[in-house]
């Protein structure tokens, strides 16, 4: 199968969803995050949602993409292929109940890689004012795909700072995962796919059972980030990204380990990694900014 990047900057059919209350303290009850910006109504400007939750909103686009995407001659025989590798989240304003969202994509990048072609999805949630809520860059890695040139889009997606210098554990949390919790975050979430919730599927597609959503991994550290760093407030969060390298197997414990900080432009650049059990990367690179 091969792919050529011409598709680059096809569009998506826009998506319009409503947020409810239910919703977003869902989201934060599946993973364990009991942070009063998600659950204290009676705060004078109200509930806000979890950052990450901003996933659950264009998973319905990403679950069924192919109905999504104005391109007829796109070659869908190769979502099959899909693995979600990237995830690049800026958030312009939280996320809240009561809002009325459009969901706006394309695609902005295709760019070939040594396990196959990396296509990039940007996502634009705005809203009932056309006023940008969040972005999100999600990047799937199409295995054993072929890119057919040199890519395209690569220049326009948004700039990470690189990990340079030393680095050093600055601090490590040890999260225990339940052998529920795959089964929790699905149903909390409706991000649904048989590899989180079957073991005959998981073992049909060579995986050694049922694994953790990759986004609940991200969700787990940024709970943690959100708390040791940013004193329990998510408004500090603007950017998020990281690369999901490994397997989480449920039953077994995660640590989110705090690798470097750094001042800059009136904020804070920070630095994380998410180990297995096995010591291996289940998050690489993984990036949060935080700005006052």
């Amino acid at each position: 199968m091969e792919i050529s990047s011409s598709f680059v900057g096809s569009r998506l059919k826009d998506y319009d969803t409503e947020v409810t209350w239910r919703n977003t303290m869902n989201y934060a009850a599946s993973i364990g995050d009991n942070n009063p910006y998600y659950f204290d109504d009676e705060r004078e400007s109200g509930v806000i949602a979890p950052p990450a939750f901003s996933v659950a909103l264009t998973w319905p686009i990403s679950e069924r993409i192919w109905n999504y995407i104005e391109a007829p001659d796109f070659p869908k025989e190769i979502i099959a292929t899909q693995v979600h590798y990237t995830e690049h989240l800026n958030f312009h304003r939280p996320v809240k109940p009561g809002d009325k969202l459009k969901i706006r994509g394309r695609i902005a990048a295709i760019l070939p890689h040594k396990a196959g072609t990396h296509i990039v999805i940007r996502f634009d949630a705005v809203d009932r004012e056309d006023a940008p809520v969040f972005t999100e860059h999600i990047g799937a890695m199409m295995r054993g795909v072929r890119c057919t040139d040199e890519g395209r889009g690569e220049e326009d997606l948004p700039k990470v700072p690189g990990l340079s210098g030393d680095s050093a554990t600055i601090w490590e949390t040890a999260i225990p995962i339940d052998s529920l919790a795959p089964f929790v975050y699905d149903g909390c979430t409706n991000i649904f796919f048989p590899i989180h919730t079957s073991v005959r599927f998981a073992h049909a597609v060579g995986l050694p059972g049922i694994i953790l959503q990759g986004t609940a991994t991200l969700a787990y550290a940024l709970r943690e980030i959100t708390n040791k760093e940013a004193g329990g407030d998510p408004f500090g969060l603007k950017s998020v990204y990281c690369r999901f390298t490994g397997m989480v197997l449920p039953g077994t414990t995660i640590r989110v380990r705090l690798i470097k900080k750094s001042n800059s432009s009136g904020g804070t650049d920070l630095f994380f990694v998410v180990l297995n059990a096995e010591d291996r990367r289940a998050i690489s690179s993984g990036y949060v900014r935080l700005e006052k």
